[in-house]
């Protein structure tokens, strides 16, 4: 088992399609999760670009802890087009203890290995990861 100071292996599929959802802004979202049993970090979805907020957050299970990258498309209020970068760490309430604590151990490797993000969330419940949470934090 990886020790909690390195966190889990990342698969190298994980580094290549958050480069294409930065660079060639292929993907919308990439929802990641921990498949214990590998001891890496996996893709578990990828949203198209013309996914919606909502198809994101219906993408993250409710009860499991998740990682999450959001590519949120806003409008400044001097009228620019702009893209941020989100990180989204999900680890609910009702998840497992054992499951919280391997995310968060692991969370810190994890998101070194996605050079790029603007922002980091995190959430416990779906009101902190929010449309609205999303858009203060963008501005």
């Amino acid at each position: 088992m990886a020790n909690s100071a390195s966190g889990m292996n990342v698969s190298d599929e994980c580094k290549l399609k958050f480069l294409e959802l930065k660079g060639k802004r292929t993907y919308r979202f990439i929802v990641f999760k921990i498949d214990e049993s590998a001891q890496q970090v996996e893709i578990e979805k990828l949203g198209n670009p013309e996914e919606t907020y909502d198809d994101f957050t219906n993408s993250i299970p409710e009860n499991e802890c998740r990682y999450a990258v959001y590519d949120f498309d806003f409008t400044t209020e001097d009228n620019c087009q702009k893209s941020k970068i989100f990180f989204i760490a999900w680890a609910p309430d009702t998840s497992r203890v054992r499951s919280k604590m391997l995310y968060a151990s692991s969370k810190d490797r994890f998101k070194r290995e996605l050079d790029g993000i603007q922002v980091e969330l995190q959430a416990t419940d779906p009101s902190e990861m929010s449309l609205d949470v999303i858009k203060e934090r963008a501005l």
